[in-house]
């Protein structure tokens, strides 16, 4: 009987002893790190953009005549030309310009005529604009951006009838500020040019153009 307890216990002490080594060579289970994307470093960069909008909204600024009404308009530009600098991978701020002409015949209610206007209004325009522009990276190849772009006007701005004589004297003067706001992309062909395309108002309601970074 002594004998027997004797075994069963050496055999108890045994399994003990082997699940104890087991439990501490059970490997313990570490969570895997996390891993982070680290974007890679930007290099501020300055910028040259130019282009042509269309229509030119300029237009909405020639005069409406009592008794007389406009015919269809004409226009050059606006041509336009902005440097920024875009000193983080979101951000740029800079200056654009803009230049454009716009003209349109007056016809009189009353006259037989529809070829011969009894004068043409004309308005010369140049803008200088703070031009703030908020990108929204995509890929290498292609850049989504907003532009909110605001400052003055300067006009030039006459009527005349066919003979160069003015028609009136005391204009109102058109808007001083001036404005343009839109969304585009640009299009990267390589690291120093690309073109962009843009679609908003102020200015013009759609445009297209040619970028150049300045900047190694």
């Amino acid at each position: 009987m002594k004998k027997n307890n004797l075994l069963l216990f050496a055999a108890g002490l045994f399994f003990f002893h082997s699940s104890q080594a087991q439990f501490r060579m059970r490997p313990r289970y570490r969570r895997p790190a996390r891993q982070t994307y680290q974007q890679p470093y930007f290099k501020p960069e300055l910028n040259f953009s130019i282009g042509y909008g269309y229509p030119n909204l300029d237009k909405n600024a020639l005069l409406d005549f009592y008794q007389y009404y406009r015919g269809s308009t004409t226009q050059q530009g606006p041509i336009f030309g902005s440097l920024d600098y875009r000193f983080n991978r979101t951000t740029s701020i800079g200056a654009m310009v803009s230049y454009g002409k716009v003209s349109a015949p007056y016809y009189d209610y009353n006259s037989a005529s529809t070829t011969q206007p009894n004068f043409t209004g004309r308005l010369e325009n140049w803008s200088v604009l703070l031009n703030l522009v908020r990108y929204m990276p995509a890929s290498p190849v292609v850049t989504p951006y907003v532009r909110t772009a605001f400052g003055i006007n300067i006009w030039n701005q006459n009527y005349l009838d066919a003979a160069g004589n003015k028609v009136v004297t005391a204009l109102p003067d058109p808007p001083a500020f001036a404005y343009q706001a839109g969304i585009g992309a640009k299009f990267n062909f390589s690291k120093h040019a690309g073109a962009f395309v843009e679609a908003g108002y102020g200015k013009y309601i759609v445009s297209a153009g040619l970028s150049f970074k300045l900047t190694k």
